[in-house]
């Protein structure tokens, strides 16, 4: 195998969590300049490079693939090649497949190199009214009510913001959970289609955000307000 010395590099780019324009010049040049593009699934990967007008051999790489894909990739760069990691939307790895990847690239010394951009997360937190120095990031709950429910209550058990995630069709699932965790009357914050025709934020308790949604599905972040102890409080 070829000496690290040698290897290229893997670019983690950012691409648009929804409207296209958001894609950064960087994020262009890079996808422009790298050999391979390396991707969730071949349709989005296809359909994102085409939209730039990009054309790239595509590797996917996901969570049904990623433990055997790897080995692949990591051949690749050490042959040289330069990659770049994209996501179907928004920033990679983060809540979604790459974790392996980034792993074994580092034991194996091989440059990792961020290329920021739009991500869901910080575009809800920039326009969340509520104090978010310090958040506890939830993320996906489990598929199993069982499991979601037991997440939740330990969740509601905590002092600070609580952010979650979930797939669009359980964004009704996911606000009437809450609502019997932390209170019908939980303060929350809902981004919904974020960078979408669609966009919306809601503000108020659980119930109202669950009656107001009813029936939608969207891309969203829900961020529950939760009163945080100061130090030296009793």
């Amino acid at each position: 195998m070829p000496s690290t010395k040698d290897a290229g590099k893997l670019y983690i780019v950012s691409i648009p969590i929804g409207h296209a324009d958001d894609i950064t010049r960087r994020a262009v040049s890079t996808l422009q300049t790298v050999d391979a593009v390396i991707c969730e699934e071949r349709r989005e990967g296809q359909r994102t490079l085409k939209g730039l007008g990009i054309e790239k051999p595509l590797i996917e790489l996901n969570e049904h693939n990623e433990t055997e894909m790897i080995q692949t990739v990591l051949l690749e760069l050490m042959n040289g090649k330069n990659l770049a990691l994209i996501s179907d939307c928004g920033t990679p790895v983060f809540a979604d497949p790459g974790q392996q990847l980034l792993t074994l690239l580092y034991d194996a010394q091989i440059q990792v190199v961020p290329v920021p951009g739009a991500s869901s997360l910080m575009a809800a937190i920039s326009i969340c009214p509520f104090e978010l120095k310090t958040f506890h990031f939830a993320g996906f709950l489990p598929p199993k009510t069982e499991e979601r429910a037991a997440v939740l209550q330990r969740l509601a058990g905590l002092n600070l913001p609580i952010i979650l995630m979930d797939t669009p069709y359980r964004l009704g699932k996911l606000l009437q959970e809450a609502g019997k965790a932390f209170g019908r009357k939980q303060q929350a914050f809902l981004a919904l289609d974020l960078s979408l025709p669609r966009e919306q934020a809601l503000l108020g308790p659980l119930d109202e955000l669950a009656v107001r949604t009813q029936g939608r599905k969207a891309e969203f972040i829900l961020i529950i307000d939760r009163p945080q102890r100061r130090r030296g409080s009793r």
